[in-house]
């Protein structure tokens, strides 16, 4: 069964599977990671094996996911809907995992299993973390980088179908001009369902590349347009 990221993922890896994908800048740190197509498969792939055989989260489970705009999360998102489950953007107490970073810890102490995430530009593990919580940039290098689907649930993000999602980044993407071969510039939440479908799968679902922004710095970023050779804006 053909999953959202599948969907997603498949047209790209077709199309251009080493050109840049994602880029991502914190401009109160000066990082920089660019993720290529199929980079990002193999990080979505990792984590939905850890997803699968480490939590033994079923097609049709529950995830929540507690990250801001990020690199990392999106390799999170698309490896959850690898391993057919659902995405929940807030602290579920009925879901069967929770990825999250560590300062929101105490809104998931009544979910079943927890990964954190430091969000470290390089991928760094958690430090200090309380006993029982999975740090998630050492456990997912553990996870093969290629993944078999074994099926999904009905629903996929926040308690929409596939089919939904997929015709509202499509959508998304027209109604902002973004079109195969775009780069994009954001600096936009991925915390709202609406959010992360604009912002970030409407990217891919139009074939383009995003360059996502944390903690934008507006000279920076005017300089980004031309450096990045960036065709469309998504600010705020």
């Amino acid at each position: 069964m053909t999953t959202l990221t599948d969907a997603l993922l498949d047209p790209i890896l077709a199309e251009d599977p080493a050109g840049p994908r994602i880029t991502w800048y914190d401009d109160a740190t000066g990082a920089r990671i660019e993720l290529s197509a199929l980079t990002l498969a193999n990080w979505a792939a990792k984590t939905a094996n850890m997803i699968r055989d480490q939590f033994g989260v079923l097609p049709g489970g529950r995830v929540a996911v507690l990250l801001p705009a990020h690199w990392q999360s999106a390799a999170v998102l698309l490896g959850v809907w690898w391993a057919g489950a659902e995405v929940v953007l807030d602290a579920d107490p009925d879901a069967d995992l929770a990825l999250v970073t560590p300062d929101r810890l105490d809104e998931v102490d009544t979910v079943a299993e927890v990964a954190a995430l430091s969000l470290d530009a390089f991928g760094a593990p958690v430090r200090d973390l309380p006993p029982g919580i999975t740090d998630y940039a050492t456990d997912v290098r553990m996870h093969g980088d290629q993944f078999r689907s074994s099926g999904a649930g009905d629903a996929v993000l926040a308690g929409r179908s596939q089919s939904d999602v997929l015709a509202a980044a499509t959508e998304s993407a027209s109604a902002a001009g973004i079109g195969s071969g775009d780069r994009v510039l954001s600096s936009r939440s991925w915390s709202q369902p609406d959010a992360l479908v604009a912002g970030l799968l409407a990217v891919l679902a139009a074939r383009a590349s995003l360059v996502q922004v944390s903690n934008p710095d507006q000279e920076a970023t005017e300089r980004r347009v031309a450096s990045e050779k960036i065709t469309v804006r998504l600010d705020g």
